[in-house]
């Protein structure tokens, strides 16, 4: 039995039984053992609550809870499960249902995830795969570009590796459950970097991430996915998903440090297209990784749709 704190995995489910087996026995072989699991379901239809009670009846020693979802998508189902007022103290990380967890997952993160007072969030790069989990590539990004600016307009940390400390828990808890936000972990992201907290990003892929047609932001490198997110940058649901995501950033203000109220205010005041928001931009050092992707979202910012 590895040594370290109790871990709160936290895992949102719908209509996942044809890879939910993959996932849970990656789970079940963590070189860190002491972990519990809860999951939302947001209304199954399939197996997925039977194979989640099957598992919990091979596993008494272990606490594994499943709750009803809100419903409202992903973000808001794992968002509700962080939310919830029993949730112990601790560490939590996010697990998807479809992807699968190398064995040392749990105990990399806890490892370079930083104790104390100050948040920390905990990211790491994946190895892509399709759906018979064989590999395609390696979807990483790089911590060097991991800030509040940064955040603002794109989220390098992807959920499927994400793992808070517990004083991350507790800004993200005081947050509480914003309406309508895109992405659970691009909010974590944002709310850690506004804080002044630190966020680790591990070169080190820790997962598989499995892909298919239901991923809302799609892996990998190579020039089909970068079209891709490139599209998703330039459409105008990017901009939706931003604005909402602001304002809820703007709604809490009181989080977030001096210097990230500013920039975050100045956005909101931004021109809403043009040179004029363009300018803003760049101004405010607010970038995407790599040349190509600050172009694209410079271009979108020119067009208000970023």
């Amino acid at each position: 039995m590895s040594c370290g704190p109790t871990v709160t995995i936290l895992m949102a489910t719908l209509n996942g039984a044809r890879h939910l087996p993959d996932q849970l026995a990656s789970l079940r072989g963590q070189s860190h053992r002491d972990w519990r699991l809860w999951v939302g379901d947001d209304g199954s239809t399939d197996g997925t609550r039977a194979l989640l009670a099957d598992f919990a009846l091979r596993h008494p020693d272990r606490e594994i809870r499943l709750f009803e979802g809100p419903r409202r998508g992903s973000a808001a189902n794992f968002l509700t499960l962080l939310n919830r007022v029993d949730l112990p103290s601790g560490p939590v990380s996010f697990c998807d249902q479809d992807d699968v967890w190398l064995p040392g997952k749990l105990a990399r993160a806890l490892d370079l995830l930083p104790a104390g007072d100050r948040p920390a969030l905990y990211g790491a790069a994946s190895i892509v795969t399709d759906l018979a989990l064989r590999p395609r590539g390696i979807n990483r990004s790089t911590a060097l570009s991991a800030s509040f600016a940064n955040s603002l307009t794109q989220n390098i940390f992807s959920g499927h590796t994400l793992c808070l400390n517990s004083a991350a828990v507790r800004l993200a808890r005081a947050a509480g459950l914003p309406d309508d936000l895109a992405f659970h972990d691009w909010w974590l992201y944002q709310l850690v970097a506004g804080a002044g907290g630190d966020c680790v990003f591990d070169p080190r892929p820790v997962a598989l991430y499995r892909q298919h047609g239901s991923n809302v932001m799609g892996g990998g490198r190579g020039i089909l996915p970068m079209l891709t997110r490139s599209r998703q940058v330039l459409g105008r649901e990017f901009r939706r998903w931003s604005d909402a995501h602001r304002t809820a950033l703007a709604q809490r203000s009181h989080l977030l440090t001096p210097e990230a109220r500013r920039l975050l205010a100045e956005m909101q005041g931004a021109a809403p297209w043009g040179t004029a928001r363009l300018q803003t931009f760049r101004r405010l050092g607010v970038r995407r990784t790599g040349q190509l992707g600050t172009l694209a979202c410079w271009g979108a910012a020119a067009f208000g749709l970023a």
